[in-house]
């Protein structure tokens, strides 16, 4: 197992700076990680300063809140797409799931998967806020919608992802949809639950820390 090859090294805080971005990228290439995860406005940096490795650049999409129109995410991927994307990380409306309109949050989805025409794209079902009934609906609409992950979490809400969600997210979409844990990854011991739970991707602040083999402290 490449461990390394499971982590999106991630920096979203909305005071991260030119030079923790730049900071970010070198351990991604040191580590050779699968992706940087950083805000749309940092996704031309990235792309640069990536473009000589095999680290993908991963954007958000209707971050943090999911709550942007449809038409403002689709917009939103074409951009971050058109700037270097090459993996996009949506939030879902999470107000429309919770009234139980799960048409709504599947064509919401698939208005991104269409914008993203082929590029990579996971769905942030915000697992802490939600039933289990409800994140089973959620991955089962984002499968009909075409994407290609389910993600837990943002990491900016009240937790972030747990063994049993990734567990029950990879019971929902079954083999061959990606699972992607967030917002909950602090030490290797974390990052080997959740692949042993079905996580094919980790989503963390914390890579250089898992791969060290260390324990982390503090948040996504």
């Amino acid at each position: 197992m490449e461990l390394n090859k499971y982590i999106d090294h991630t920096l979203l805080k909305p005071e991260a700076t030119e030079a923790q971005v730049l900071t970010l990228i070198e351990q991604a290439k040191k580590y050779d990680f699968a992706s940087v995860c950083v805000n749309p406005t940092w996704v031309s940096l990235a792309a640069k300063e990536l473009k000589d490795s095999d680290v993908k650049v991963c954007t958000v999409i209707g971050f943090p809140l999911g709550a942007n129109t449809s038409a403002v995410k689709a917009f939103e991927t074409k951009d971050a797409i058109a700037n270097g994307a090459d993996e996009v990380d949506m939030v879902i409306n999470i107000g429309q799931l919770k009234a139980g309109n799960v048409e709504t949050v599947e064509a919401d989805i698939r208005a991104v998967v269409e914008a993203a025409n082929g590029t990579l794209t996971k769905v942030i079902i915000e697992t802490c806020l939600l039933t289990d009934d409800e994140k089973v609906a959620a991955c089962l609409a984002a499968q009909r919608a075409g994407a290609d992950f389910v993600k837990t979490s943002t990491g900016f809400s009240t937790g972030g992802a747990t063994v049993p969600d990734v567990a029950l997210m990879r019971k929902t979409v079954g083999p061959d949809m990606g699972v992607k844990a967030s917002g909950g990854a602090r030490s290797l011991e974390d990052a080997q639950a959740f692949i042993e739970a079905g996580a094919t991707r980790i989503g963390a602040s914390s890579g250089v820390v898992i791969m060290e083999g260390m324990k982390a402290d503090g948040g996504y």
